[in-house]
């Protein structure tokens, strides 16, 4: 199974609701949905962790319940969460700035046939990767 996910522990071999922790979960999906960012979320909610830390909560479906894990939060809210995510992500890149799609060259290589033979691998290899060479043949938009 792994990992406990946060709002939940376990008791004689079955997931239980941790009350304490299930209402910061409420929290942070609720304020994400509200639009606050990541980190904001779960600060506001009084559970401060690192962003990466808030989307995993943000994306775990146990939370919706499951055959092992109970439900903390309904089946609407967090495909609300997912959905922003998405729509959040489609939007910016990590840094917060438009993507941008850089064109990718199409390259050819050539390998000219080796003359000589070192005993030395490292320096066999070194000799042979010189022999690559590459054109651009043209640039992908």
């Amino acid at each position: 199974m792994g990992h406990t996910p946060y709002g939940y522990r376990i008791e004689n071999g079955a997931a239980v609701i941790n009350e304490a922790e299930a209402d910061c979960v409420r929290q942070i999906f609720n304020n994400y949905i509200s639009g606050m960012s990541l980190a904001e979320s779960a600060k506001a909610a009084g559970h401060p962790v690192v962003h990466s830390s808030v989307k995993r909560i943000l994306s775990r479906e146990c939370y919706c319940g499951d055959d092992f894990y109970p439900a903390i939060i309904d089946a609407a809210v967090f495909h609300r969460a997912k959905s922003e995510l998405k729509q959040r992500a489609d939007n910016k890149n990590q840094t917060g700035k438009t993507r941008r799609i850089i064109p990718k060259p199409e390259t050819e290589f050539t390998f000219s046939p080796p003359l000589t033979q070192y005993d030395d691998p490292y320096r066999q290899a070194e000799y042979l990767y010189g022999l690559i060479e590459s054109k651009v043949v043209k640039c992908q938009k």
